[in-house]
C-alpha cells in the first residue's frame, strides 16, 4: 500500500519496515514535531531518540491498510506489529506534509 502513499510517508513506512532509523528520520522536516503516547517530540535530535525508543526497542512495524486526505492532513489507518504488550494494535496516523517532507506526526 506505500506506492499510494505521498512519498515522505511512503519513504517513512519502508523504513520502518525495515527497522531503519536512518531512513525513518530522513522524510522528517528538521523542525518537525511528533506527538505519540502523550509526549511531545521536536527536532531531528528528539526524533531520533523517540524512534530508538518507541519504535526500534519493541521492533514495532506500521502496516497501513487505508488513507485519506482530511483537514491539510494525510490520514493513515493500519497495524502495528512488534514486542510490546498488547501487539499487534491498531493506529491512526496523522501527518502534515510540507516542501516534500513530514512537519508533523500525530499518532493515536
Amino acid at each position: 500500500m506505500t506506492s499510494a502513499l505521498p512519498q515522505p510517508i511512503a519513504d517513512y513506512v519502508a523504513a520502518n519496515a525495515r527497522l531503519d532509523p536512518e531512513g525513518m528520520l530522513a522524510p522528517f522536516a528538521p523542525d518537525a514535531v511528533v506527538r505519540d503516547d502523550g509526549g511531545e517530540h521536536r527536532g531531528h535530535a528528539a526524533l531520533r531518540r523517540w524512534i530508538e525508543d518507541a519504535t526500534l526497542a519493541a521492533r514495532a512495524v506500521f502496516t497501513p491498510d487505508a488513507h485519506r486526505e482530511e483537514n491539510g492532513q494525510v490520514i493513515v489507518d493500519g497495524v502495528t506489529y512488534g514486542d510490546f504488550k498488547g501487539s499487534p494494535l491498531r493506529f491512526t496516523m496523522r501527518f502534515t506534509l510540507v516542501d516534500d517532507a513530514i512537519r508533523a506526526l500525530e499518532i493515536g
